[in-house]
């Protein structure tokens, strides 16, 4: 396995790198993407020992966790936007920032996947502690229509919690 990675490295990190370098249009960003790439490689050692298509795989690899970064940014500058509002007295300390984001990231990766207005209907429900009858109005749908939408929620994140 070590040397099959080493031999895929070797073999395709320059690659990988200029493909991420014309996507990020930023050296260091490419690098981290790039290493981040290949540490996600060592963690699937059955796939690497069958692997035919080393740049395909490499790239989609990749291209998720680039998603996952510009997903993660686009939280976190929302966050910031959201904390910036706040009166200074109720600002979170760093600390508290950073567990406020990590829970932030968990619970959009958890929510990944489901439709739009699913997702709006769960998020009206638990955070915002609406009714059923409420979120109906609010999506202009039916009440049967909210009930699908959080029991399809419901059963996507049990799903996902049992997937870790």
């Amino acid at each position: 396995m070590q040397r099959d990675a080493h031999a895929l490295y070797s073999d395709h990190h320059g690659w990988l790198l200029e493909w991420l370098h014309r996507r990020l249009r930023h050296a260091e960003n490419a690098a981290d993407l790039a290493h981040d790439t290949f540490l996600q490689v060592l963690g699937r050692p059955e796939q690497l020992r069958e692997l035919r298509q080393p740049r395909a795989w490499l790239s989609t690899i990749a291209h998720g966790l680039l998603v996952d970064r510009l997903r993660r940014q686009r939280l976190e500058r929302a966050y910031l936007a959201a904390i910036a509002q706040l009166p200074e007295a109720e600002t979170p300390s760093p600390e508290q920032r950073l567990v406020l984001l990590e829970t932030l990231t968990q619970i959009d990766a958890l929510l990944d996947g489901l439709a739009p207005r699913v997702r709006t209907a769960f998020l009206l429900s638990r955070l915002e502690g609406l009714g059923y009858r409420e979120i109906a109005q609010r999506l202009a749908v039916s009440l049967s229509s909210v009930e699908k939408y959080m029991a399809t929620a419901i059963r996507h994140c049990y799903l996902a919690q049992c997937a870790q």
